[in-house]
C-alpha cells in the first residue's frame, strides 16, 4: 500500500528556515514525479515545487530563490528546504507522488508550517 509521510513542519519567525521531508513506501519511488503542494487558510491547494523522475525541477514564482526541492531515490525521500520564510508561506504542506497521465497519484497527510513573530 502506497504511503507518504511528511515531517518537519512547525512554527518559525519571518526570515527563518524549515526543512520538510516526505518518506515514501509501497510503490516504485524512482518512477514517480514528486511535488510539494500547500494550502493556506481559506485558499485552494497550490503547487509549490516539483521534481521529475529525471531530476528536473520547477517552482512557483513566489518561492523561487527561497525554496529548494530535492529527492533521494535510495532513501525514498523528497525534501523541501524553505528559507527566508514569510507569513504568506503559512499553510499545510502536502507531499505528492504521481506518474503523469495515469491514476497513480498519492498524497501525504500534510505538515503545518506557520510563519509568525
Amino acid at each position: 500500500q502506497a504511503q507518504l509521510v511528511e515531517s518537519g513542519g512547525g512554527l518559525v519567525q519571518p526570515g527563518g528556515s524549515l526543512r520538510l521531508s516526505c518518506a515514501a513506501s509501497g510503490f516504485d519511488f524512482s518512477e514517480y514525479d514528486l511535488a510539494w503542494y500547500r494550502q493556506g487558510p481559506g485558499k485552494p491547494r497550490e503547487l509549490v515545487a516539483r521534481i521529475s523522475k529525471s531530476g528536473n525541477t520547477e517552482y512557483r514564482d513566489s518561492v523561487k530563490g527561497r525554496f529548494t526541492i530535492s529527492r533521494d531515490n535510495l532513501k525514498r525521500t523528497v525534501s523541501l528546504q524553505t528559507n527566508s520564510l514569510k507569513p504568506e508561506d503559512t499553510a499545510a504542506y502536502y507531499c505528492n507522488a504521481k506518474v503523469p497521465l495515469t491514476l497513480y497519484d498519492f498524497w501525504g497527510q500534510g505538515t503545518q508550517v506557520t510563519v509568525s513573530s
